[in-house]
């Protein structure tokens, strides 16, 4: 017993050295701050530094660069002795070297690339360059690093050497140049499919930089002297009095200099405004044709304005001029207002396509070429070759069923077929008729297909064919087992969408895009998203919408242009969810690996489904609603049925005296769907739900006295009480009545209706986000500055809560719980393509589940395309950060590990408490590699920058077992355990390796314990939400 004591006691010796001198140690304290720490990196900066201590120390500042590769360099330490006692300042030069400083020239050589840049002081025990752990007076300051060719210029007050003054000679003088201004300003540089309706492309621009050229500018105003040019190709003359070509609006909403516009006649309309506010204009004497690449242009020298066209069908050419004489003198400020290309508030757009648009801002236009010559982007897309083919095409095809329909008597035509057979060429008869052409097997089996229908129908659209052939090509993907028959389908879908449908053409475009089962073609995705986007197809606005809202095919991205198309659908959107069809529904964000919404998943025969229905009909109101809304809105896997809905409705409301029924069927009333109109009773029903204090109540009851009884003080009243309680349609209204003028005792006040429209965009009301969007992207002179991204990103929230987009969602997800993985992905590409990222996500995650049924090549590209597209977006999921980490890591994205970009998508997915992202840190670490210190920073772990790595790994494991995730904790304690035996054999004290054993073994049963705690826990859950309350309150969540 003796000798056990003596041994626990020389064990116990060293533990309470150990602590003794760590209480001892922490008893170190003290106080630093920078009172003018610069923000960027200077020559030299007197730095003002107030410190104290309570103990004799040394006072540390440092200056730590880190770069790209990896390696930080202390390029700045001073240390002096603090005293106890007061508080005191003391003033220390800083010297931040001159290739931190400066950009590169024959003296500063070795300007280089940083990544961050730490100036940081601490109160420490000796003069080590590193704070230890004890040092807890500390402070961190991170400055501000430019790129080496955005610093400024040094000064040199030395001669060259010789050496360096022939290397300046040889190389050139590097001083900087002048910044290239826009004096010719591209408005548009890519192409736009315009629909003919109120929606344009926006731009502005700004003063000039030079203020030489901003003073001519200045001065030109009264006296303009510049021109614009323009590309557009028209499908139909303009159906409106005028359509918008390009126009310039003033901060008052006044049409300004200049004006151009197609008339129904196909001429110009050319309109300038004087310096006296009067306007003055003239139409050309020449018409803009139809199916023809045109470059208008209107020169405005003082006075005399001068008009002209060059139109080229790729054969034939037509140029024409004309000249006028402005009895007034144009005024024109290209920086007051803002231009539009398209539609707008005022006017319709044209059918057809918008090419180049340019500005030249301070002088005439170049001189003409002898030769037309379309801009490279229109002859790379070459919308021509295919509207000619495709005619070609549908000429070729109808000849033949001219001469079948002739041998049926008294059938019908329809227009397009009778204009065929009266102004089709005639074939002789030696000649092979288009079925029997053994040229192409694709174009006779349409047309055995076309003339079957003829012979049925008596007659046939081409849009009939073209659905029967997209259906075709649906089935036989179906039916597939491989990615292989879609080369071969792709014939049919190309023929599908030359006959008008455009699902086909959409199709068509995100495979072309994506390189599943064909060869990648950018610019022929382009081109057959642009004709379907022209027919005015959904998705095919949302692929363009996005893509020139991040950028593809070369070309940059395009916020104005990327809200034309959103704000098309957006607007679409806002009238479909007043109309809801059986063709729409409800958009939901459902992701593959979401095992838990998955089985949340029903249809009109599932067990969840039929379950809600028996509780429904015992009177339980939450199933009523759950009900009524899967039918009315098609959620969760439910068709949309809106006539059972509203009996639902109608039960809730009579039967069970519900709220939220009430005010369901009450709306259904007022509106007529699915039910016979009754304004009152519908009002009797709202008025008795807000009785209830149900808020959506109180805002339809505002909605009843606006449009019913013009009572617009009462509606106010009800909108600013539901406001009050967070209502986003309340907030909507109001702006509306703010905009319009209606507000009882308020005039129009754009401003005010401005913050009503944030507020109802911030609570997820999408005619909200419309309206903020639209004063975003126009701004409101001296109160709301111009802000086009954020109206992008608006939009496209808006946009993509279209019911036609949610359709294509449901069918991928239909599909793959059927286990057709094929279909799933076409129809997810279909919306991963048109930017949604859920269905980006669904796309990469089908991909690494069918690994074996695709080409490896195909796989590794799918997954960082998709993987990474998701993650571009605001929401993301940390399941995408962690492969895409995975990814760089392996070199599957370039070749090459990247560890730095590996070490920021798991820092990502760590920020979003996901614990993969903190246990792959922690292998990282593991297995030799650093963390620079500012992905330390963003992890609230700076303080372990260049410590122990051990320490580091041991809390990497930790904060991923306090995520709490429980399938994570075993993973996370049995690293964090593995993390402790490392350390053990790195220490060779024994009586240290046995107390850190003991400390393993209770960690070890506190691993037990918790895990068999979070177990119990977790089979306590499925029955606590079996209870008939809770489920239905889960579907509703759902629902």
């Amino acid at each position: 017993m003796g000798e056990l004591a003596k041994s626990f006691n020389l064990l116990c010796l060293p533990l309470y050295i150990l602590i003794s001198s760590t209480a001892c140690l922490s008893h170190l304290t003290g106080d630093v701050a920078f009172l003018n720490a610069p923000d960027a990196p200077v020559s030299r900066h007197p730095l003002r530094i107030l410190y104290s201590c309570s103990e004799s120390s040394v006072a540390h500042v440092q200056l730590l660069v880190s770069f790209d590769t990896g390696s930080t360099v202390i390029v700045f330490h001073k240390y002096w002795t603090c005293e106890p006692g007061r508080t005191r300042t003391r003033v220390l030069t800083v010297r931040f070297p001159d290739w931190l400083v400066y950009r590169p020239d024959w003296m500063v050589r070795g300007s280089d690339w940083v990544l961050s840049c730490l100036l940081r002081g601490w109160i420490g025990s000796d003069e080590s360059p590193e704070p230890d752990r004890f040092s807890l007076a500390r402070v961190n300051v991170f400055l501000d690093v430019q790129t080496p060719l955005s610093r400024p210029v040094k000064q040199h007050l030395v001669c060259a050497s010789w050496d360096a003054a022939l290397l300046r000679r040889v190389r050139g003088d590097p001083r900087p140049q002048c910044a290239k201004e826009n004096e010719v300003a591209f408005l548009l540089s890519t192409l736009y499919a315009s629909t003919g309706e109120n929606f344009g492309i926006i731009k502005t621009l700004e003063p000039f930089r030079s203020e030489m050229l901003e003073g001519l500018r200045i001065k030109s105003i009264y006296q303009p002297w510049c021109a614009f040019s323009l590309w557009v190709w028209l499908m139909k003359p303009c159906s409106s009095h005028l359509c918008g070509l390009l126009y310039h609006i003033d901060a008052e909403n006044n049409y300004t200099t200049p004006a151009l516009f197609l008339t129904n006649a196909g001429q110009i309309h050319v309109q300038l405004v004087g310096d006296s506010g009067q306007s003055s204009a003239f139409l050309s004497p020449f018409k803009v044709p139809v199916g023809q690449w045109c470059r208008l242009s209107l020169e405005i020298l003082g006075r005399l304005a001068k008009i002209s066209i060059a139109c080229t069908d790729g054969q034939q050419q037509f140029i024409k001029s004309f000249e006028h004489v402005f009895g007034i003198n144009p005024m024109l400020d290209d920086t007051h207002g803002y231009f539009v290309i398209g539609g707008g508030k005022f006017t319709r757009g044209i059918e057809g396509y918008y090419g180049p648009t340019t500005i030249y801002r301070t002088k005439g236009l170049p001189a003409d070429p002898a030769e037309i010559e379309l801009p490279h982007i229109i002859a790379k897309v070459n919308i021509t070759g295919w509207l000619q083919s495709c005619q070609n095409f549908k000429s070729e095809l109808f000849f033949n069923a001219r001469h079948t329909l002739k041998r049926q008597s008294g059938s019908c035509l329809d227009t397009y077929t009778e204009l065929l057979l009266n102004h089709s060429t005639e074939i002789t008869t030696e000649q092979c008729t288009f079925i029997e052409s053994p040229v192409n097997p694709y174009k006779r089996r349409v047309a055995r297909l076309t003339k079957v229908l003829s012979q049925k129908h008596g007659s046939v659209m081409a849009s009939t064919v073209g659905r029967v052939l997209y259906s075709y090509v649906l089935r036989k993907l179906s039916a597939a087992d491989g990615l292989d028959v879609i080369n071969k389908l792709m014939p049919f879908l190309l023929q599908s969408g030359c006959l008008g449908d455009y699902r086909a053409l959409h199709l068509s475009s995100v495979l072309y895009s994506s390189g599943f089962g064909v060869k990648r073609q950018p610019y022929k995705a382009w081109l057959l998203s642009l004709l379907a986007a022209q027919g005015d197809w959904r998705l095919a606005l949302l692929r363009l919408g996005h893509m020139h809202h991040v950028g593809d095919v070369d070309m940059m991205p395009d916020h104005e242009l990327s809200y034309a198309y959103y704000i098309n659908i957006a607007r679409q959107t806002s009238t479909d969810h007043k109309t809801p069809t059986p063709e729409q529904t409800f958009v939901e964000l459902i992701r593959l690996n979401d095992e838990a919404t998955l089985k949340a998943q029903t249809s009109e025969n599932g067990d969840l489904f039929h379950w809600l229905k028996l509780q429904a009909r015992s009177g339980v109101a939450e199933a009523e609603q759950a009900m009524g809304r899967m039918l009315f809105w098609g959620q969760q896997g439910v068709s949309p049925d809106i006539h059972t809905a509203v009996k639902h409705y109608e039960r809730g409301a009579t039967r069970l005296n519900d709220p939220a029924s009430m005010y369901d069927y009450g709306i259904v009333l007022l509106t007529g769907q699915g039910v016979a109109r009754d304004v009152q009773k519908g009002v009797s029903y709202l008025k008795k739900a807000a009785e209830q204090g149900l808020v959506p109540a109180i805002t339809a009851l505002g909605w009843y006295y606006e449009h019913f009884e013009k009572d617009y003080e009462k509606a106010v009243n009800l909108w600013e009480e539901a406001d009050a309680k967070g209502h986003a349609e309340a907030a909507m209204n109001l702006g509306a009545m703010f905009h319009q003028g209606f507000y009882p005792g308020h005039p129009a006040d754009e401003f005010k209706a401005y913050q009503c429209y944030l507020r109802s965009a911030q609570r997820g009301h999408v005619n909200g986000g419309i309206a903020l969007a639209n004063v975003w992207i126009h701004g409101i002179p001296g109160q709301v500055a111009r802000r086009p991204l954020d109206a992008v990103l608006w939009v496209k929230w808006a946009s993509e809560q279209n019911g036609y987009l949610g359709t294509v969602l449901r069918k991928g997800l239909n599909a793959y719980l059927k286990g057709d993985w094929i279909m799933s992905l076409i129809y997810y590409l279909s919306a991963a393509e048109s930017g949604f990222e859920a269905a980006q996500f669904n796309v990469a995650y089908l991909c690494e589940l069918n690994t074996r049924l695709l080409n490896p090549a195909l796989v590794t590209d799918c997954l960082l395309r998709y993987y990474n597209m998701s993650i571009q977006a605001q929401d993301h999921s940390p399941y995408a950060l962690i492969r895409m980490g995975d990814m760089l890591y392996d070199g599957q994205a370039s070749g090459r590990k990247r560890v730095s970009d590996a070490a920021k998508m798991y820092k990502q997915a760590a920020l979003k408490k996901d614990p993969q992202g903190w246990y792959n840190l922690g292998l990282l670490v593991q297995e030799g590699e650093s963390l620079p210190f500012d992905l330390l920073s963003e992890l609230d772990l700076l303080h372990l920058y260049l410590t122990d790595k051990q320490k580091l790994i041991t809390t990497l494991f930790h904060r991923c077992i306090e995520t709490n995730s429980i399938d994570a904790y075993l993973p996370c304690t049995l690293a964090l355990f593995n993390a402790h035996l490392q350390s053990f054999q790195m220490d060779k004290n024994t009586a240290i390796k046995l107390i850190a054993t003991v400390s393993a073994g209770l960690g070890t049963l506190s691993y037990i314990f918790g895990l068999f705690k979070r177990r119990t826990t977790a089979m306590s859950q499925p029955s606590q939400s079996s209870s008939p309350s809770s489920s239905q309150a889960h579907v509703e969540e759902e629902s």
